[in-house]
């Protein structure tokens, strides 16, 4: 950490990016990442390659976050938080191999320790929790906006303390946010308690959607372009929706497959889509991401895949006979699955 520390204390221009299609997590961590950058009079551009999904708008410097990146001569430094490889990042991925020195700060265990200088901790619950030992080190003072940030990162990552992540620094940082000023009520108000019509709307037609194995141990929830179309919503109204197939009694690992938006991808291309995992514990998703070209959690991760969708459909639901023989070697997921990859998470 020390030498991430003098690089940023000696940096004068800094980019801070994280990965596309944001989270809680990977918003929370931006945000208190760059607010504490600030205070120490940097010039610091906040990036995201997507839209910030509308439940996370109540955090302060939301307005701050760039859909451009600029010239990449214009930073000494670049600071990628919360993505488990650097295409994550989106478009800005190949650019910023020109920024001087990259600086990986991540906390899933399928990180592929990209750039000059790395701080990977797979323990910790949730990069904000990492982006908040960064910011004791850095000496500056932490501000309600910032606890606010990192509260939402913690609460969010761990599934309101509910996820196998949770850890006992989860409890002590929140605890230390709730002291200087953080309100848990309102925060789970934003994150939880509203709702837009169209993403109510959303919520139905993907319920709708919903495939269970025959064994019962899988189940397969299915968002489209024409989905979000009909319901007059965005891809990042997607988020949390996994949660869903995930609490089916019985499931062992929920899956959500997104279609993507693009509308650049050439005529005649195969269909793209994201595909979300979630475990109940019993299967370890990360490293079947992780041979997909993705990455992630145990309990948590995903990849992208090109092809059809009731071909990828079959196929994945066909993964439910394998579950319980589960841990093959990494060469052998793609074999033991069957499932041809095509796009990295």
């Amino acid at each position: 950490m020390d030498r991430i520390i003098h690089q940023l204390t000696s940096s004068r221009r800094i980019l801070v990016a994280t990965h596309i299609n944001p989270d809680g997590d990977a918003i929370g961590s931006l945000l208190a990442m760059g607010l504490a950058l600030s205070a120490l009079d940097r010039s610091v551009t906040l990036y995201n390659g997507d839209p910030i999904p509308a439940v996370y708008r109540y955090l302060d410097g939301t307005d701050r976050i760039s859909y451009r990146m600029g010239r990449p001569e214009m930073y000494d430094t670049a600071l990628v938080l919360d993505c488990s490889n650097l295409s994550r990042v989106g478009a800005i991925a190949g650019p910023l191999h020109r920024i001087e020195t990259l600086i990986n700060v991540d906390h899933h265990p399928t990180n592929t320790r990209f750039g000059h200088l790395q701080l990977i901790d797979p323990s910790a619950c949730a990069s904000s929790e990492i982006v908040y030992r960064l910011i004791k080190a850095l000496g500056v003072e932490m501000t309600k906006a910032m606890a606010t940030a990192i509260y939402t990162g913690i609460l969010t990552d761990t599934g309101s303390f509910r996820f196998q992540n949770t850890n006992r620094n989860a409890f002590m940082i929140c605890e230390e946010m709730v002291g200087l000023g953080v309100d848990p009520y309102l925060i789970a108000q934003h994150v939880y308690g509203t709702y837009s019509l169209g993403r109510l709307k959303l919520i139905n037609l993907a319920l709708d959607s919903i495939e269970i194995s025959d064994n019962g141990k899988l189940s397969l929830m299915v968002v489209t372009r024409e989905m979000l179309e009909a319901s007059g919503t965005h891809p990042f109204d997607v988020d949390g929706l996994i949660s869903y197939a995930r609490s089916i009694e019985n499931v062992q690992v929920a899956v959500l497959i997104q279609e993507s938006t693009d509308e650049d991808a050439a005529i005649g291309q195969s269909p793209s889509f994201h595909v979300s995992l979630r475990s109940n514990g019993a299967v370890d998703v990360g490293a079947i991401a992780g041979a997909f070209g993705g990455g992630g959690h145990y309990a948590a991760a995903g990849f992208s895949i090109s092809g059809h969708l009731e071909s990828l459909k079959h196929k994945i639901l066909g993964w439910a006979e394998n579950l319980d023989r589960w841990r093959p070697k990494e060469g052998e997921v793609c074999e033991l699955f069957g499932v041809a990859t095509g796009g990295v998470s």
